[in-house]
Formats: structure tokens, sequence, C-alpha cells
């Protein structure tokens, strides 16, 4: 995965989203974890991974990976307002949680561990989380970059048009 493109693509929409909404001066940091993790929420519904109570099958791979990048987008935004991302290095993602509702209760943790602290250490280990959680849902790096691309495109549009 090309983390330095996806820094300065993110960049730029994030640039953008604050010029058209006025938040050059804004402390956005508390925001932006929230967002994190409603979209973790929201990618952990459509998995339905602890819906115990429910047959029904997960949403469509599509979907899932849709979510995902969403939470991507928060991710590197929030190393962007840390001044990160030159610093930023991932591993393979092999996670060592192989279940996915334990995957995503460590992923909240870490989530909240790096807004404690905002240190590089805990950023690289709620991103790394996050890979692992790709792994685990069967998606590659390449397919993760990929979506990244069309949904940036997709979020830029939706500026456009007033979202």
């Amino acid at each position: 995965m090309n983390l330095k493109k996806l820094f300065e693509m993110q960049k730029g929409l994030d640039s953008h989203i604050e010029e058209q909404h006025n938040l050059q001066t804004e402390d956005l940091f508390d925001r932006k974890v929230l967002a994190l993790l409603v979209e973790l929420g929201e990618l952990a519904n459509e998995t339905r991974c602890f819906k115990f109570w429910s047959l029904k099958a997960p949403s469509p791979k599509e979907v899932i990976l849709e979510e995902y990048v969403d939470g991507i987008h928060f991710m590197l935004s929030l190393g962007i307002v840390c001044d990160f991302t030159e610093k930023v290095t991932v591993h393979n993602n092999e996670a060592n949680i192989v279940e996915l509702t334990e995957q995503f209760l460590e992923i909240y943790r870490l989530i909240n561990v790096f807004r404690t602290n905002r240190s590089l250490q805990a950023y690289q280990d709620m991103f790394q989380s996050y890979l692992c959680l790709a792994n685990l849902l069967g998606y590659t790096n390449v397919e993760i970059e990929q979506a990244y691309l069309q949904k940036n495109e997709v979020n830029y549009e939706r500026q456009q048009q007033g979202y």
C-alpha cells in the first residue's frame, strides 16, 4: 500500500473540506476520532460478526470494503493532524487475533489509547490493527488502495454537491 500517496490524497481532501466549511482554525482531532469510532461501528454492523441473535448474512464484500475504507480516510486524516505522514511504517497485516469481534474491540481500545496520548507508537498500533482487520475480512492492500481511490473521488463529488 502506497501510504505516501494516500496521505497526500487525504491531505488534499481534508484541506478542501476545511476551506469549504471554514474550519482552518478549528482543532478537529476529537471530531475525527469520533468519526473513526462511528465508521468502525458501521463497518462492524455490515459484517454482522457480533449479531449472534441473527441469521442474516453479512453485507456483500463490496459494501464491507467501502465501509472499511471510510475508516482508512479517518486514520489517514488523524495521522495528518498529528504530523505523522512521513514517519508511519506498517508491516504485514497478519492479525494475532483471529476472531472479528475481538479485532473490532481491540481497534476500539487502540483508538482510545491514541486519543489519550497522540504518540506515533499509539498511532501505528491503531493503524496496524486496522490493517489486520482487513486481512481478517479477506482484503488485500491492492483492493484497499483501489477502494480508497474510488471513495476519495466520491467524497470530492459529495463536497461539490453540498453534502
